[in-house]
């Protein structure tokens, strides 16, 4: 990736906080360009990091380890100056839930006056997205539930899954040096387990892929024992 790169601000999953909320950042010539997801651990790894709110973010689904840090996000946005709206691409079958789980409690502030999307600037995505020039495409995975959780692709650059089950048949079209793909050392109805993914993908594709989303730092080793990159 000529000038951009991508930065883990954690790679764990919903029970490991010490790994930190599972998310990355997008740099270019080291600045931010776009946070993917927003935990509360992922948001405050990024503002340790930046020290300021990030000026665009990618939501793959709505699971709370990766959007609870919303409502403190909406505070910073609101009120630190000058004012910023950063750009929120969320794919459009997710901002109904989306919206559920952070944006419609009564009264975004006490004193009213103000809407909780008043903060961003709101952009429903289908299958591809433009920011800075670079045109991002946008996948529906295997998580949870049909229509309701996404992976990202900067075509030559690199793919990130999200919480997925194994995805062979959209993956086989990606030739990114870079796959980071959800994975642990077992898998579940909503998640990759290892043998899950040497069961469904080649050799050729496993050899590209980083590994995150783990439940320890421990199985992270375990890991990287078998011979995978590990986030």
């Amino acid at each position: 990736m000529s000038g951009h790169a991508l930065r883990f601000l954690g790679v764990g999953n919903a029970a490991a906080v010490e790994l930190g909320s599972a998310s990355v950042v997008l740099e270019r010539d080291g600045k931010p360009l776009l946070l993917v997801d927003c935990g509360q651990e992922a948001l405050t790894a990024y503002l340790g990091r930046y020290n300021d709110a990030p000026p665009a973010l990618f939501i793959t689904h709505t699971h709370l380890d990766h959007v609870a840090g919303f409502e403190r996000l909406f505070v910073k946005a609101w009120f630190d100056e000058p004012r910023r709206a950063p750009k929120l691409f969320v794919p459009a079958s997710v901002i109904p839930l989306l919206h559920q789980r952070v944006g419609s409690y009564p009264n975004a502030l006490a004193e009213g006056g103000v809407n909780f999307w008043d903060a961003f600037q709101v952009i429903p995505v289908g299958d591809h997205f433009w920011l800075d020039g670079l045109r991002f495409e946008v996948f529906e995975v295997r998580h949870h539930a049909p229509h309701s959780a996404y992976g990202l692709r900067l075509p030559g650059s690199f793919v990130f899954t999200g919480d997925t089950r194994p995805i062979p048949e959209v993956l086989a079209g990606f030739d990114e040096p870079l796959i980071a793909h959800d994975c642990a050392l077992s898998g579940n109805p909503s998640h990759s387990g290892i043998d899950d993914l040497e069961r469904e993908y080649p050799r050729e594709l496993l050899d590209r892929l980083l590994l995150y989303h783990y439940a320890s730092a421990v199985d992270g080793e375990r890991l990287r024992e078998r011979g995978y990159a590990v986030a």
